[in-house]
């Protein structure tokens, strides 16, 4: 299916002079299939389990480093600290993925726990990047047991308090 849609987009490209668009194209798509076997450091794992078994974390904030092609640890948030925190170390024009431990208290009046992962593309960042993030998203999760509920972002009201608290219940 994919050689066959290659195809015609080369053909389309090629009979319109679209070359330029073409290369684009191609580099993307190749870029996306590299990037699905993206490596996850091992810090990243340890890090996370110390999050959810010992809770020494509020959240933890990844990045794919690009040169050597590895998500890594890049923030993290001490045990203290508060959801507008963690907003507040996104940022606004870079992809990054995050976990954050959410406490809340249920309807019958229960003190509860639920760990969020959250995929952060902002509108400002690269379309590369937007890529990558997107290829590697669901490789990097599976290395993290114990997720407990998934939020896409590419706004901050779309991962507001309210939100997280309506996906938490």
């Amino acid at each position: 299916m994919r050689i066959i849609c290659l195809r015609q987009v080369l053909f389309n490209c090629i009979s319109s002079g679209k070359s330029m668009f073409l290369f684009k194209l191609l580099f993307i798509l190749e870029y996306a299939n590299a990037a699905s076997g993206m490596a996850v450091s091992d810090e990243c794992k340890l890090k996370f389990l110390e999050l959810k078994a010992k809770r020494n974390f509020r959240f933890i904030v990844f990045k794919i480093d690009e040169r050597i092609q590895q998500v890594m640890v890049d923030k993290l948030g001490q045990p203290d600290e508060s959801y507008d925190d963690f907003t507040a170390s996104l940022p606004a024009d870079e992809c990054r993925y995050a976990v954050f431990d959410f406490d809340f208290v249920t309807d019958e009046n229960c003190q509860k726990s639920k760990i969020f992962f959250i995929a952060w593309s902002p509108d400002a960042a690269r379309v590369r990047s937007k890529m990558l993030y997107a290829s590697s998203k669901d490789r990097f999760k599976r290395e993290l047991d114990g997720i407990q509920v998934e939020l896409q972002a590419t706004d901050p009201s779309e991962m507001s308090i309210d939100i997280v608290k309506g996906r938490a219940l």
